[in-house]
């Protein structure tokens, strides 16, 4: 499980995130929706440890800077962060070394198949296109079956195979009891797939809605997003009170 309380982060005199609490329960898939710069990148980073905030992060009941929580996450951050004299294969070995993973290859070729990385294997980081860029960073951070991953905008750039596979592994690992946080704008990319979302604007969460509630209401996700957004009219239900 992952918990977040009160998370405050400011870049100077902007507020990014004010006050965030909410949390994601074993084998689910809460979708961060928003605008450009509503702050659902920062949420995420923060959760990874990477920047200084304001509050508690809990991941399965450690701190999240910790060695043990580290071990448990996954990350695929919205720009492949690469390393341009590995090769394909050599960054899931990195990986599957610095997770101190064993038996791992099989996994490591099923991802490569599946994102259509297999003919790439001895292709070097800066010689991929942006697409496979991202397919690789995406293998790399499934590579440690993490207990929690975290995917900020994971589908930008890439084709619609991919697309359609990395769907279906979000739901293969939310059935292997996985806890997914997946940022994103594109609402249709997520439909069919999220448990509970969280609609942010300006560093604010403000909506936190099941499916469940969402379906008794009768909108779309896509309604429910531009009457929060751009204030078109009041959600036809109270939000944040069902987990």
């Amino acid at each position: 499980m992952l918990t977040v309380n009160n998370l405050t982060k400011k870049y100077g005199k902007v507020l990014a995130n004010d006050n965030i609490s909410f949390s994601i329960p074993d084998g689910s898939v809460t979708a961060l929706l928003g605008p450009n710069g509503a702050g659902k990148s920062t949420i995420i980073k923060s959760v990874m440890g990477f920047l200084k905030y304001q509050g508690t992060i809990i991941v399965d009941g450690h701190f999240n800077k910790t060695l043990e929580a580290k071990r448990i996450m996954g990350y695929i951050p919205e720009m492949p962060a690469l390393y341009p004299n590995l090769t394909v294969m050599e960054h899931m070995e990195f990986i599957a070394r610095a997770y101190r993973l064993k038996d791992y290859k099989s996994y490591a070729e099923e991802l490569l198949e599946r994102m259509e990385l297999s003919d790439k294997k001895k292709k070097f980081g800066d010689e991929l296109s942006k697409g496979m860029q991202q397919k690789l960073s995406i293998c790399c951070g499934l590579l440690p079956k993490p207990k929690i991953a975290l995917f900020d905008e994971p589908m930008i750039g890439l084709d619609p195979h991919a697309i359609k596979e990395l769907k279906n592994i979000f739901v293969e690992i939310r059935e292997s009891g996985c806890s997914l946080l997946i940022s994103t704008h594109m609402i249709d990319s997520i439909d069919m797939l999220w448990d509970r979302t969280l609609i942010m604007q300006n560093g604010k969460v403000m909506a936190d809605v099941c499916k469940s509630q969402l379906s008794q209401s009768g909108q779309s996700l896509e309604d429910l997003f531009f009457a929060v957004t751009e204030n078109l009219s009041s959600p036809t239900f109270d939000t944040g009170k069902e987990n």
